[in-house]
């Protein structure tokens, strides 16, 4: 069976200084290195890095799988604005942006965080509660840089695994790895 990797983080246009990080060449490398690999890429049919990461999984031929906050297509684009295109595959869930999250991580054999706002902390929070393996993408700032901190700091203990890396694609194989180490598959 195929890993379902999502992949959650800053939905927002880049900034001048993000732009200047090449987060979007980051999100992009990620994206190919799912789809060369073979991995289901889960996105919160979104906009951002997740979108980019999601678009170049399926540029590479890799199957893009679209978790939506709305109940239809009309409502994803109308009212939360979110693209349709580079999508293989759309699940329209109705519940609005945090019923999305809890859909979208528990549909996920492995979360990366890539930068991100309150929203991917929620996704964070979901994820280590729900003892996925989660890899932060370091050096792309927000969530993905504070995660560490912040997990270390709850005093709840999951079976969650936790990797931090600043590379995409090592970070990717670091998980899977992981993945398989969890469910004692040969590695």
């Amino acid at each position: 069976m195929k890993v379902k990797v999502g992949v959650m983080g800053s939905a927002g246009e880049a900034s001048p200084e993000e732009a200047g990080k090449g987060l979007r060449a980051k999100a992009e490398a990620l994206g190919r290195a799912m789809a060369a690999r073979g991995c289901v890429t889960l996105t919160g049919a979104t906009t951002g890095l997740p979108h980019a990461a999601g678009a170049a999984a399926h540029a590479a031929g890799g199957l893009h799988v679209g978790i939506s906050p709305a109940s239809d297509a009309r409502e994803h684009v109308e009212r939360f604005g979110l693209p349709l295109e580079s999508t293989d595959v759309l699940v329209y869930t109705g519940f609005g942006l945090k019923g999305r999250n809890v859909v979208l991580v528990r549909t996920c054999d492995v979360v990366i965080i890539f930068r991100g706002g309150t929203g991917t902390l929620n996704e964070l929070t979901i994820a280590h509660d729900e003892g996925r393996v989660t890899g932060c993408l370091t050096g792309t700032g927000g969530v993905a840089d504070e995660a560490e901190r912040l997990l270390n700091a709850l005093p709840k203990k999951t079976d969650a695994v936790v990797i931090y890396d600043e590379a995409p694609e090592r970070l990717l194989e670091r998980c899977l790895k992981a993945l398989n180490e969890s469910r004692g598959e040969e590695v």
